[in-house]
């Protein structure tokens, strides 16, 4: 739906496919906006939701009613105080969403855009019945997954 939005405005469709990276940097970076807006709205609206309702949550604690009594400052006490507590629930949704949307859902974009990356590679694989090539994307993209959330878990440990 985005491709026929834009399609018909001068200016903002970009095209389909990509430019190598040395011979066209701009190119390359205008053909990259669609793909990455239709990765990121959906995850950002998770993101967003869960943001709001942790950060309302944390807002209500005794700590921060603490801080505020101390006389800290509004933006430092939701900086330093609400914000660092409240982010535990979204980094960690957001490691657990990276392999389902972005690795998942980069098949199905990638195909759409016509961009080579791991999405066509492994749908070209299976088409082909190569099935090391197969093997081998689905043993990168689990092991990204497991770091993903393995940098999630270290990063929320207090």
């Amino acid at each position: 739906m985005l491709i026929l939005l834009v399609s018909g405005a001068p200016g903002l469709a970009a095209g389909l496919g990509l430019r190598p990276l040395g011979e066209d940097p701009l190119g390359n970076l205008r053909r990259m906006v669609m793909p990455a807006f239709v990765l990121g709205t959906g995850l950002a609206a998770v993101l967003m939701r869960q943001t709001r309702n942790a950060m309302i949550e944390v807002l209500s604690q005794d700590y921060i009613r603490t801080a505020r009594a101390k006389g800290l400052a509004q933006p430092a006490v939701v900086v330093r105080h609400a914000l660092r507590n409240g982010l535990i629930p979204v980094v960690t949704i957001l490691g657990l969403q990276m392999g389902a949307r972005c690795m998942g859902g980069a098949v199905v974009t990638e195909q759409i855009f016509v961009l080579p990356g791991f999405g066509r590679l492994i749908v070209e694989a299976v088409f082909t019945r190569d099935y090391p090539l197969v093997q081998g994307v689905v043993l990168i993209t689990a092991s990204s997954y497991v770091l993903i959330n393995l940098l999630v878990d270290v990063s929320t440990r207090s």
